[in-house]
């Protein structure tokens, strides 16, 4: 399947993935894990939707594009974003591919993740990159990620987290 729509700028992407890490500085807030999602339009400007951690098996991205199957055909999220401030494990891969989102932008890769949080039972963090997820489909879907620009910003706010649980 083919996109009708330019994929995001480099500066589309970081202002996109500063939103999602104020998305999971909320989830923080409220006691959840640190990480945010964020559903982008074609136009790589309009946020449809946006999602924090809620529990070990509700991750930010699993239920953002549960939700955004509810709310939009395929042919639109085909060509729209999953902006992600961490780099979705096997089952948010697994449930962006079943719910046709396209394009898929990360700031920080599922294994600086597991070195900045260890063996925390709080987070048994699965080494298996999504691209390998999305591989094994039929659909190309789309990765960017991590960005290095904003890695950083993504990487002090686990940090600060997983240090006091």
């Amino acid at each position: 399947m083919s996109f009708r729509h330019p994929d995001p700028t480099p500066a589309q992407m970081q202002r996109l993935l500063r939103r999602a890490n104020e998305v999971a500085r909320r989830a923080m807030s409220l006691g959840r894990h640190p990480f945010g999602a964020i559903l982008v339009a074609p136009d790589h400007e309009t946020v449809l939707a946006e999602q924090g951690n809620v529990d070990s098996v509700n991750h930010a991205e699993a239920v953002l594009a549960r939700n955004a199957v509810s709310n939009h055909g395929a042919d639109f999220l085909w060509d729209c974003t999953l902006v992600t401030t961490v780099e979705p494990c096997c089952m948010c891969a697994g449930t962006q591919y079943w719910a046709h989102i396209g394009r898929l932008v990360y700031g920080m890769s599922e294994r600086r993740l597991l070195e900045l949080t260890g063996n925390h039972a709080e987070n048994p963090t699965l080494d298996l990159p999504c691209r390998e997820v999305f591989a094994r489909g039929q659909k190309a879907v789309r990765v960017w990620g991590p960005v290095s620009e904003v890695e950083d910003e993504i990487a002090a706010l686990h940090r600060d987290f997983w240090r006091t649980r």
